[in-house]
């Protein structure tokens, strides 16, 4: 019996200190961890960020470049017709919402969505101002008919709706 007692008197403080090593350990270990996760991320940030900024950007350019107003008086050439000028105002709004694509991974869901409808919404816009006019007309008559029906128009267009949400939402980024 006093064998065992001897033998407990060694092994329960080894078993404490190896418990309380272990822990330590332990703890160490998991606060090193989140040390690197904390560097990995912070930079990842520093690399993403100007990527974000750089997307906020070139789709604050593409809105613009979508507004009515704006499309009309770059793609009107002398001597189209209307057919011609609603055909080529569609083309310039498809071709500059492919070019813009990608940067739909660095803005949120909302973003993308409201800059989907915005260009959706200026498509029909044209749509319905190409209706209105003659194919066979100038293409001054569909351009006028364009801006009126934008100048008319009650309410913001999503394009300039979608222009503000980014603008809010690179606020609260930065």
């Amino acid at each position: 019996m006093e064998a065992l007692i001897e033998i407990l008197k060694i092994i329960l403080p080894a078993g404490v200190v190896f418990a309380a090593a272990f822990l330590l350990v332990q703890r160490f270990l998991r606060n090193e961890e989140q040390r690197r996760d904390y560097e990995l991320k912070r930079q990842s940030q520093s690399s993403i960020t100007p990527l974000k900024i750089q997307a906020y950007e070139r789709l604050v350019i593409f809105l613009e470049r979508i507004h009515p107003n704006i499309v009309v008086v770059r793609v009107n050439k002398h001597g189209m017709n209307a057919h011609t000028l609603h055909q080529e105002l569609i083309k310039a709004i498809k071709t500059e919402y492919e070019h813009n694509l990608a940067q739909q991974i660095y803005v949120s869901h909302n973003a993308w969505e409201l800059i989907k409808n915005g260009k959706e919404e200026v498509i029909k816009l044209i749509n319905i101002s190409a209706t209105k006019v003659s194919p066979d007309a100038s293409s001054n008559e569909l351009a006028m008919m364009i801006l009126n029906i934008t100048s008319n128009l009650d309410k913001k267009l999503p394009s300039e709706m979608a222009l503000e949400f980014i603008k809010k939402e690179i606020a609260q980024i930065f």
